[in-house]
């Protein structure tokens, strides 16, 4: 059975995680506010509030308050930011599918024909 210091601690993690992840909306609903988002990144709600997640936990940011605050050029810096990450995910995703292709048409290439 947990102690009851396993049931605060997982507690804490699962109202850190909402925070983190409400903030990350919070800035999304910015973004889409400010009309900064292509209709595509619209579309894609979850991946950008994921990625806008991870940018703004590498800035440090960890409140609504502080994005609440910060200025248009610094919301656009951080979408920038946002962008940057998606393509660079969506370069290594196709390129590993590129390689995965790759070595499939190898492998049909090389296979003997056998009677």
């Amino acid at each position: 059975m947990k102690s009851l210091q396993d049931k605060i601690n997982n507690n804490k993690l699962v109202v850190i995680i909402v925070v983190i992840i409400a903030m990350s909306e919070f800035a999304y609903f910015r973004f889409r506010s400010h009309n900064m988002l292509t209709l595509e990144e619209e579309q894609h709600k979850d991946e950008i509030i994921g990625l806008t997640e991870e940018v703004l936990d590498g800035k440090g940011m960890e409140c609504d308050s502080k994005i609440s605050k910060i200025s248009e050029e610094q919301l656009r810096e951080i979408l920038e930011e946002v962008r940057k990450l998606r393509r660079r995910r969506k370069r290594v995703f196709s390129s590993a599918d590129d390689s995965i292709e790759g070595v499939e048409h190898q492998n049909e290439e090389e296979s003997p024909y056998i009677r």
